[in-house]
């Protein structure tokens, strides 16, 4: 276990970015409760953004995922001139507004950070302040596939380009980290149509930079079994919920001692 010392929070929690593949991260926090481990902060990159927002603002992890039943990837974007990217995500962003309850980041139930990336400067950023369906949108704006999000004169774009699991947003406010990785890498053939090589290509930097915020956390929770999930894909969301949970569990039955630790410091 990291240095303890004085630190802001007990227990921190890291959400990786990884599409329609977030659902693993409800499945993840339901286990995690049922442990009786529940976050003091989040953070949360792309889909990991989504489920900390929502999760922190009150609502219950088996509440999540059915949040999204019936819709379709058309549901959260729509198309536009191609001048920065392919797609827009202003429906992801009235979707979002709807089913959380407060606006700002600040005003959460549970501290949160949402983590996306600079454009401008090449750097990750970490909000905690301000609209949060607004820099939610900037941290799932896979480059190229989606338009970037301008805030106060500035160009964001998905976390993941720089960090793909925000482990880094909350080493030093913790005392203990434990991080949430839903974004393997899947081996198998694809069409290569121009979205997809965009997306594929923003997979392999992903999977790549992840790598480096994993030695940061205590304990990191991998949904390998998810791999040849789509990204974009919004079906079959409650088997990957499913896969978040089982996964979790497996994770925490196998560093019982730990977890134990954990809880008994709380």
């Amino acid at each position: 276990m990291h240095n303890q010392s004085n630190k802001q929070y007990k227990i921190g929690i890291a959400l990786s970015g990884g599409g329609a593949r977030g659902f693993a991260h409800a499945g993840a926090l339901k286990a995690l409760e049922e442990f009786g481990i529940r976050p003091d902060i989040l953070a949360g990159v792309s889909a990991g953004s989504i489920v900390a927002s929502l999760y922190a603002s009150g609502m219950s992890p088996d509440k999540i995922t059915p949040l999204f039943s019936g819709l379709k990837f058309n549901d959260l974007c729509e198309p536009c001139i191609p001048k920065n990217g392919f797609f827009k995500l202003d429906k992801l962003k009235r979707f979002l507004s709807k089913h959380i309850v407060v606006n700002n980041i600040q005003d959460l139930q549970i501290p949160t950070i949402i983590c996306a990336t600079n454009l401008d400067y090449s750097t990750p950023i970490a909000f905690t302040v301000g609209n949060i369906a607004e820099r939610v949108v900037a941290s799932c704006s896979i480059p190229i596939v989606f338009n970037p999000v301008k805030i106060d004169g500035v160009y964001y774009v998905d976390g993941g380009v720089t960090n793909n699991l925000p482990a880094w947003a909350l080493r030093d406010k913790c005392d203990f980290l434990i991080g949430i990785n839903c974004s393997p890498l899947m081996q198998e053939n694809f069409n290569y149509t121009l979205i997809e090589t965009a997306q594929r290509s923003f997979e392999l930097m992903a999977c790549g930079n992840a790598s480096k915020d994993m030695p940061l956390c205590d304990i990191v929770i991998e949904t390998t079994n998810i791999a040849t999930h789509k990204v974009f894909n919004l079906k079959d969301s409650m088997s990957v919920y499913k896969c978040g949970y089982d996964s979790t569990m497996n994770i925490l039955v196998n560093n019982r001692e730990l977890i134990n630790k954990i809880i008994q410091n709380d």
